[in-house]
């Protein structure tokens, strides 16, 4: 399949320096892009690349027109790795459409659940009692919905996602431990997708909540009663505990853990592996990590990390008797 550079302006804007009727055949990186292939530049550190790829057509933000024109055919638009986004939208409408039938026969879907006439069932899925699935949401294979459990409009739920299984709740009681029955339901909003083998429990007695646009990554696990607020994106194994709840325009990074019952206000991010141990109530970048070093001198490094709280106290002693004689 191939689209022509004019066709791609056309239907998506930006400003084409360069022959309109070029052919691209595909999409790649800017590194090893073929000279039948469009590409993008989304940060200026990658600016080397740019001289030196052979893509047919490179889409770069204004700051960056002159440096892609001394190296030849360009799309100059305001954001380029939106624009990159959206030219894979246009590519994949305009692959050939293989006609599927909107349930797949080896589903398995409960008569007392609802499945819009829009919404697309694949193989081997599971929609339990009760369960609601919205217009044009897809559900790829072996998808389980528990019962109760509802999901909005235009939602996409990759392989093996398990809706609505109980959450971890278990009492203490004399060395044994007894069941808490996880009485609630997941409700997940429009526009949301989740990855392949994620889990998102039921809610213990509230249901737990995915608000719309959320996008959560492969191997997330979405503990009982958690909240997580609009268009928050979480990358693969990301962990968050029962009735954390997390604002709205977050982001997670990959292995990310958050633990129970803490908050984190709208517009927090959280750097990759970090552990969130308290509420963060106001937006910005956090980081948890210790860094990476040889064994020796991390076991060292941890070793004097124990002793901080000691040290502490000595610095205060030494800084009281130093105002002891300052005042003296």
């Amino acid at each position: 399949m191939t689209l022509l550079l004019g066709f791609i302006v056309e239907s998506l804007g930006g400003e084409l320096h360069g022959d309109a009727s070029q052919s691209i055949e595909g999409l790649g990186p800017l590194e090893s892009a073929t000279p039948q292939q469009l590409s993008f530049l989304s940060h200026p550190k990658y600016q080397s690349q740019l001289a030196a790829s052979r893509a047919a057509c490179v889409i770069v933000a204004p700051p960056m027109r002159d440096a892609a024109l001394a190296r030849g055919p360009c799309i100059v638009t305001e954001q380029p790795y939106l624009y990159f986004a959206r030219v894979t939208q246009l590519w994949k409408k305009s692959l050939p459409q293989v006609a599927r039938a909107p349930i797949h026969p080896s589903a398995v879907i409960d008569p007392a659940a609802f499945v819009h006439p829009r919404a697309c069932i694949g193989a081997l899925c599971v929609i339990e009692r009760g369960a609601s699935i919205g217009a044009d949401t897809v559900l790829k294979s072996r998808v389980t919905v528990s019962e109760n459990c509802v999901i909005g409009e235009r939602c996409l739920l990759h392989s093996g996602v398990v809706i609505g299984a109980d959450g971890f709740g278990f009492a203490p009681n004399a060395g044994t431990w007894e069941k808490i029955e996880q009485l609630g339901a997941v409700r997940i909003g429009n526009d949301v997708e989740i990855g392949a083998n994620t889990c998102i429990d039921r809610g213990a007695l509230q249901d737990t909540v995915i608000e719309d646009g959320v996008k959560l990554d492969n191997l997330i696990q979405i503990g009982h009663n958690v909240h997580v607020g609009q268009h928050t994106a979480m990358a693969g194994c990301v962990g968050v505990a029962g009735s954390a709840t997390i604002g709205a325009h977050c982001t997670l990074g990959g292995g990310a853990i958050v633990l129970g019952h803490l908050a984190l206000a709208d517009g927090v991010n959280i750097s990759a592996a970090s552990v969130v141990t308290r509420s963060l109530r106001k937006p910005g970048h956090y980081t948890g990590i210790f860094p990476i070093d040889d064994n020796a001198a991390w076991e060292k490094n941890a070793a004097s990390l124990k002793q901080l709280h000691g040290l502490r106290d000595r610095i205060r002693v030494l800084e009281d008797k130093i105002r002891i004689l300052e005042r003296s």
